[in-house]
């Protein structure tokens, strides 16, 4: 048998080459691509263990407090501790300290925002008229936010510059007394309209007070804004060209030594609202490297306390806390200066300044602008002392609750406007805090806002945070660019322009905090104490938080480096033992990554339009559906390929017996056996692929290297058995069938008359015909063509639906990116199979109709016409095949990814075309042949 079947095949030499060829490319091809879809495969895997390092790997939050964006699409906004205000008990954060495992628990406990004034000083120098003995100079105000889309002015506030001496109060002048002591050593009437105010002494010897409206406001600063507050600062000019003026003391007024400076500069302040929080020193330094980001002053400790002062029947609380090198806030202060020449305050009552000094007409002289991030830093420079930078107000601490979100029918989140900030939540006529309220809380507020519920009034202690050190949220542990999410708690967040529009608006730049606790976006917490501080800062309170002051617990697990299954399995089952024993919600980030979403922000009451932004959110497990993805993707291209390789060797040794149909039909009247002529066609078929294998383990390396490909020898390897069994599998129908076939049915022609005969008037009509006269010819030309176009569908389907499984995400974006290579070679490959396999199928009808040809062309047709009845019937045999190929491959893809989206329609469309078009193509590569036909002798033979 073997010998027969080796003379068989050196017999028919052609045909036994391109059998070989069919199986050394099938080959080849499915261990090269099978070598490019692991390549890929390990690649992705390799990129998520690299970029998915994080922080902590395990969030737990208090019981409800998913939002239901989580729970839907697993998506946590940026700064989502902003909102997020007690809820955990500490004995709940040591339940999860003892689940074994855990190489951190870092918990953070959000209290809320401290209002602190920033310096915004205002330069005067340039508009101050030497010539004059005396001038005011009036300073428009107007207050800026949100890269200058929020705007609005303020009232003017007053600069008297004068020649003639000042004498000022000292600073054990009494408020309210008949009689008040200055600094030429004489007492003068206290005026209590105006209090203790700097005096001007005129040539002719009076002393003329000059009132200055702060003194004279009824109520609390803090229940109007800051825009609405005026005031008069007195400045001397010297005969040297300096300014005198007198240092603003909070307690009594202006009071202390006058100090001189070349240029004149007006002290204003703005009111910032800094976030507040407290942690846990020694695990916040193990989690994020705290006390290495400090650059100023010392690390808070564990063992820092509260400091209680006792000043008769008055308590102070002074809280020890890390301030922020970095406010992060976009907003400043602009002004106009406006020159109002020989007018003075002097002697004018209060009651009558503000009409006087308003009502004055001038000349413009200049303007000048300051930010809250260089007030900020030039408090920092102060140094830390109880007087410089670093001291602020807790005698009103506010909280901001949730954004709400409406979901618009393209998945763009809609923040819902929140009712107005009432005037006394940052404070009332019972509040001992002094500082006006931020101008921003009376914008159109996208979060509600509240007072912590904190005793106050006169026997209640005055609270105030005391600087120990500055740290610098840039120096803290920094993670992996994909890794690196808004659930980090110290990232600033920000969101960029997602259309034209939004982002002219912008100026190009990205939308940052304003400061403003009831606006968009928040700050991260600016201002860190210790949990051991919270007992006597809350003490007295009434909200829950007292009881449950904990905001989260971050949880990183030790033995964790980058997502692996390994590391996700382990972090899984801890997170579900903190689940067991406390009863919170817990979310497992470990895998997580930045999700751009698109969110609609309403109009702003202080100009600033409504702006379409892209946010980065926080997608929950995206390395877990990476990985899932890839390897499902993997399964479907290795059985796209293979079975594509399968049908091309199957249409290869279906065209080679139907070839062979005469000498089978006699072999099997010489008295051959079915199983023996089973057996010889699969031993041909079987060297042959046993020699394509050889070939190919020779040949993937190589071809995989010039592909830019890893092969590796032991895929290769793979080559000899996966050809033989291709080989095998695709010769067993064909060696059923010849065998079982009746030798006379052998011999009768292949083409059979038609049962009807129809007369085609045109050449379109007679070419149909002629396929529909061989439905089994045309059939399997049609179906060579169908698999090509359906098979590189689905593998677009599979590609497709692996991308939108992971896209959404930066770090699924740049997997997307990693394996287009390999989704396109195995598209590429399955289409040259394919259409290798539609050219085989057409030279075949040719041959096995070379005697109708050669008889058409004896009885005068041109080779002109038969070359276009040849074009006729590929392009007829492309449709069929085509439109089959589509619509089998649509279907495949609807069933694989549950739906049917327009670009995967557009893909096999294109597709098809591409197939009719090669299809077209293959056939007219015959038609060359046409003239090479042999009409006597194919005549004489027939």
């Amino acid at each position: 048998m073997l010998r027969l079947i080796w003379r068989q095949l050196r017999g028919r030499a052609g045909r036994s080459v391109a059998l070989l060829v069919g199986v050394l490319v099938a080959t080849t091809g499915f261990v090269v691509l099978t070598g490019a879809t692991t390549t890929s495969r390990l690649d992705v895997r390799g990129t998520v263990e690299r970029n998915t390092e994080a922080a902590y790997d395990i969030l737990v939050r208090p019981k409800g407090t998913r939002t239901p964006l989580e729970a839907e699409r697993g998506l946590v906004r940026p700064n989502y501790l902003s909102g997020l205000f007690g809820g955990i008990t500490t004995e709940q954060y040591e339940q999860v300290k003892t689940v074994n495992g855990i190489d951190v628990a870092a918990p953070i406990a959000m209290l809320g925002y401290s209002t602190t004034p920033v310096p915004t000083p205002l330069d005067l120098t340039d508009a101050v008229d030497r010539s004059l003995d005396r001038q005011v100079i009036r300073v428009d105000p107007t207050f800026v936010a949100e890269r200058g889309l929020s705007s609005t002015a303020g009232k003017p506030r007053y600069v008297y510059v004068t020649k003639h001496p000042l004498i000022y109060p000292r600073l054990d002048a009494p408020f309210d007394s008949d009689a008040v002591p200055y600094s030429d050593g004489h007492s003068y009437p206290s005026t209590a309209s105006c209090g203790p105010v700097p005096r001007e002494v005129l040539p002719d010897g009076r002393r003329l007070p000059i009132c200055d409206p702060r003194f004279a406001l009824l109520g609390s600063p803090s229940t109007y804004s800051e825009r609405a507050g005026w005031t008069v600062d007195a400045v001397r000019l010297l005969p040297d060209g300096r300014f005198e003026s007198m240092p603003f003391v909070l307690a009594t007024g202006p009071g202390g030594s006058p100090t001189t400076a070349d240029r004149l500069r007006m002290a204003y302040d703005l009111t910032v609202p800094f976030l507040l929080a407290a942690v846990d020193p020694a695990a916040e330094e193990r989690l994020v490297g705290l006390d290495g980001a400090v650059i100023a002053g010392r690390a808070i400790g564990s063992d820092d306390t509260a400091a209680v002062k006792r000043l008769g029947t008055s308590v102070n609380l002074a809280i020890p806390v890390l301030v922020t090198s970095r406010p992060f806030i976009d907003a400043a202060l602009a002004a106009r200066f406006t020159r109002l020449p020989e007018v003075s305050p002097a002697g004018v009552p209060i009651v009558d300044l503000e009409q006087k000094l308003g009502s004055a007409t001038g000349t413009a002289a200049g303007s000048d602008r300051y930010d809250v991030s260089a007030g900020y830093r030039t408090k920092l420079a102060e140094g830390l002392s109880e007087t410089g930078c670093c001291y602020g107000q807790l005698q009103v601490i506010v909280q901001s609750g949730d954004v709400q979100y409406e979901r618009r029918p393209d998945g763009t989140l809609h923040a819902r406007p929140q009712p107005p900030v009432g005037p006394t939540v940052y404070g009332d006529q019972t509040t001992s805090s002094p500082l006006p309220r931020p101008w921003l809380s009376e914008d159109q507020a996208t979060r509600a806002v509240r007072r912590l519920a904190l005793p106050d009034g006169g026997n209640a202690a005055q609270r105030y945070w005391r600087a120990v050190g500055v740290f610098d949220p840039d120096k803290l542990a920094r993670f992996g660019g994909l890794g690196q999410v808004p659930l980090e708690t110290y990232e600033a967040p920000t969101a960029q322009g997602a259309d034209d529009e939004s982002r002219a608006a912008l100026g190009g730049q990205s939308l940052e905090p304003s400061g403003n606790p009831a606006g968009y976006l928040s700050a991260p917490p600016l201002l860190l104490t210790n949990l051991d501080s919270l007992p006597e800062l809350l003490a007295g309170g009434t909200g829950p938080q007292v009881e449950a002051p904990i905001s989260a617990i971050r949880v990183r697990v030790a033995d964790v480096d980058g997502y692996s299954e390994r590391s996700a399995e382990r972090v899984r089952l801890i997170a579900e033992q903190i689940a067991t024993r406390t009863g919170l919600d817990v979310d497992i980030t470990l895998g997580s990554s930045a999700a751009p979403q698109t969110v609609e922000l309403p109009a702003g009451s202080f100009g600033r339009p409504a702006l379409r932004l892209t946010e980065h959110w926080s997608a929950l497990g995206v390395a877990s559906v990476i990985t899932q993805a890839v390897d499902r993707k993997s399964v479907v291209l290795f059985f796209l390929v293979l079975v594509v390789c399968a049908l091309f060797l199957g249409n290869a040794v279906s065209a080679a017996v139907r070839d062979r149909r005469p000498e089978l039909a006699v072999l099997a009247c010489l008295g051959w056996p079915v199983r023996r002529i089973g057996a010889l066609i699969l031993g041909e078929v079987a060297v042959l692929g046993l020699a394509a294998g050889v070939l190919s383990l020779a040949l993937a390396v190589p071809a995989g290297i010039a592909l830019g490909i890893d092969v590796d020898w032991r895929r290769a390897l793979l080559a000899v058995p996966v050809a033989l069994l291709l080989a095998l599998a695709a010769g067993v129908a064909p060696a059923l069938r010849a065998a079982r076939a009746h030798p006379a049915a052998a011999l009768r022609p292949v083409v059979a008359g038609a049962r009807r005969v129809r007369r085609p008037r045109t050449l379109v009509g007679l070419a149909v015909t002629n396929l529909l006269r061989t439905p089994g010819r045309t059939l399997l030309g049609a179906g060579a063509l169908a698999i090509g176009v359906a098979a590189l569908t689905l593998v677009a389907a599979a590609a497709y639906a692996f991308r939108g499984a992971i896209v959404g995400s930066l770090l699924g974006d740049v997997v997307s990116l990693s394996v287009r290579g390999a989704d396109t070679a195995a598209a590429v490959a399955t289409v040259l199979l394919g259409a290798a396999a539609v050219a085989d199928v057409l030279y075949l009808n040719i041959r096995d109709r070379a005697a109708e040809l050669a008889t058409l062309r004896a009885v005068g047709w041109t080779d002109a016409v038969l070359a276009r009845l040849v074009g006729y019937e590929g392009l007829a045999l492309g449709v069929a095949g085509a439109v089959t190929g589509a619509a089998v491959g649509l279907g495949g893809a609807a069933w694989m990814i549950g739906a049917l989206p327009a670009a995967l329609v557009l893909v096999a469309t294109l597709v098809a075309m591409a197939g009719v078009l090669v299809t077209t193509v293959a056939a007219l590569v015959p038609t060359i042949l046409l003239r090479r036909l042999r009409t006597a002798r194919l005549l004489a033979e027939e």
